[in-house]
């Protein structure tokens, strides 16, 4: 673990959230075992990085009750009480856009499904996070979710959106635009309900 690392931990810390670092995705499946119970609920965000890491299938395969949202053939009302459970799941995990020096999460969601519970309802949240999110500031943070994870995250959904023909964010106002939540995390008033798990290798947008 280099300094850079070390320092975004202890200000996670500082912040009164957890930071984690592990080598690999095979070490991120070790450390979920022993940070999730058997017989837990367990909701996710949408996520890149759970998805090519093996996130999603370890839950999918474990002892756990999890809200997959990404079963096929899902409607839009079953998505919907998915995201309302959410709330109530002992664990919550998902990625997320970017994290700063001084331990802040930053992200920018569409519907707000994937944010929401981070800030309220579960009992824990984990963030797993390739170490390409790292980076130094707030304005950094927001110039990298908006230039690079949003469009590329856009043309992954299908969007017909400016930024997925363009390869870079105007500001538009697109009826299918994904960016509408703008949700910077400066702290917790629960200790270590947050626990951020940095990745020594780059993931997801």
């Amino acid at each position: 673990m280099d300094e850079k690392i070390k320092n975004v931990i202890y200000n996670l810390q500082q912040n009164n959230m957890a930071g984690y670092f592990v080598g690999n995705k095979n070490e991120l499946i070790d450390l979920l075992t022993t940070l999730i119970n058997p017989g837990d609920t367990v909701g996710c965000g949408d996520s890149v990085t759970l998805e090519s890491t093996g996130v999603f299938d370890f839950l999918r395969n474990g002892n756990y009750v999890f809200y997959d949202k990404h079963r096929p053939n899902l409607t839009a009302e079953e998505k919907r009480k998915i995201y309302l459970s959410n709330f109530s799941a002992d664990t919550f995990i998902t990625g997320t856009n970017a994290v700063t020096a001084d331990g802040k999460l930053f992200n920018i969601d569409g519907n707000g499904s994937r944010v929401a519970p981070i800030l309220y309802g579960s009992k824990q949240v984990i963030v797993v996070v390739g170490i390409n999110k790292l980076v130094n500031t707030v304005e950094d943070a927001i110039l990298r979710t908006r230039q690079i994870a949003a469009p590329l995250d856009a043309k992954r959904l299908g969007k017909k959106t400016p930024c997925t023909s363009l390869g870079r964010c105007i500001d538009c106002r697109h009826k299918q635009r994904i960016c509408n939540d703008f949700v910077l995390i400066t702290g917790q008033f629960v200790k270590n309900r947050i626990k951020v798990i940095i990745i020594n290798e780059p993931f997801g947008f």
